[in-house]
């Protein structure tokens, strides 16, 4: 029977022993490498807090105080155009003639007609004192004393339509003359001299540009925040780097069913002329008294359906905090509860962040 060499067998443990006591090292820092974390590379700003206003930011038109459409009042010929569009108009200006000079005549006509009923008057206010002289002392009859009564009615009825004639065509021959009715601009010119301008024919637009109107709307959240007298700043594409201010003037009574807003508008000066209707304005309606305001970038928002978090750094670990949002400063977002004045959030690289991840802080702000 065949039995095994010690001297074979005692050399194979030995081997075996030294193979397992170089191997071993090495799977110790295989496995030590396996189990090292990986940390993720951040960049953090810090929470900043604030005295700010709250306020409303919205949308408008800037559009002209008044607009009033000016129509000829009589017929006639134009024998004048005195502006054109876009001319500077003063309230009572001159701004077209018709021909008078029917008007004239009629006025004529109407003066002649009130001189023979003044005079008619005047002989049957005669023969009535006549009468009732003679009727006092029995000389004439009722019926003679009452026919002169009835005539000298009927004259003072006389002059008083042909005074009222006269007014009427004084009246009309003024009209002839088409005067501006505010202070402004002639928006649009719609007649030229040698045209028949006809009675109640538009002529000119008018716009009023100082003080303007801005219309705007506030959504529904936000009615409740919006006063009459409130100060309101806006800027306009055209003067990008300059604010214009104004009051707000009319709220209006009941919201838009399609769109749940509440219409709304504010005076604005401009006395300078810089602002023109129809231009487009974004507003900032400031609705109270400044306030502490805590402040993280938008950026360091992440959004996870209805609910909205941010991750800080506390030592070297991220924290997950969910946050409740107030009003958007610019690139900033109030937070009315999550995070503290002087926290670090994670404004860059906390899409691949998790509760606890050990982070690198590569810069801070």
């Amino acid at each position: 029977m065949w039995q095994p060499d010690r001297n074979n067998f005692t050399k194979i443990i030995f081997l075996t022993t030294i193979i397992l006591i170089v191997m071993a090292p090495a799977c110790k820092k295989k496995e030590t490498k396996k189990t090292e974390e990986r940390s993720v590379n951040v960049r953090v700003q810090s929470v900043e807090e604030k005295a700010l206003m709250p306020f409303v930011e919205t949308i408008g038109t800037l559009n002209p105080n008044e607009e009033v459409i000016v129509s000829a009042e009589v017929d006639g010929i134009l024998k004048e155009v005195k502006v054109d569009n876009g001319t500077a108009v003063s309230r009572g200006m001159l701004l077209s003639v018709i021909d008078d000079t029917d008007y004239g005549l009629e006025v004529k006509r109407a003066e002649a007609v009130l001189r023979q009923a003044q005079a008619t008057f005047e002989n049957t206010k005669l023969e009535f004192g006549r009468k009732q002289s003679l009727y006092k002392e029995q000389l004439v009859t009722q019926q003679q004393f009452d026919d002169v009564s009835t005539r000298l009615s009927l004259a003072e009825a006389e002059v008083e339509r042909a005074k009222a004639a006269l007014s009427l065509a004084k009246q009309k021959l003024i009209k002839t003359k088409v005067y501006s009715p505010l202070s402004g601009y002639v928006k649009e010119k719609k007649v030229s001299a040698g045209d028949y301008a006809r009675n109640g024919a538009n002529m000119f637009v008018i716009i009023q540009n100082n003080p303007l109107k801005l219309n705007f709307t506030v959504t529904e959240k936000d009615v409740g925040r919006l006063k009459k007298g409130q100060d309101i700043t806006f800027m306009v594409d055209a003067f990008a780097n300059r604010e214009f201010k104004g009051k707000v003037n009319t709220i209006y009574p009941g919201l838009e069913e399609k769109t749940r807003s509440l219409q709304a508008e504010a005076i604005v000066p401009n006395p300078d002329g810089l602002l023109k209707p129809g231009l487009f304005a974004h507003i900032i309606l400031y609705t109270g008294a400044g306030r502490n305001t805590v402040l993280v970038p938008i950026i360091s928002l992440l959004y996870e359906g209805e609910t909205v978090k941010v991750f800080v750094v506390e030592g070297e670990r991220a924290k997950e905090r969910f946050v409740k949002l107030g009003q958007k400063y610019g690139e900033m977002m109030e937070i009315i509860e999550g995070v503290k004045k002087e926290e670090f959030v994670v404004v860059a690289g906390q899409q691949n962040l998790s509760e606890n991840t050990k982070v690198n802080i590569v810069d801070s702000r």
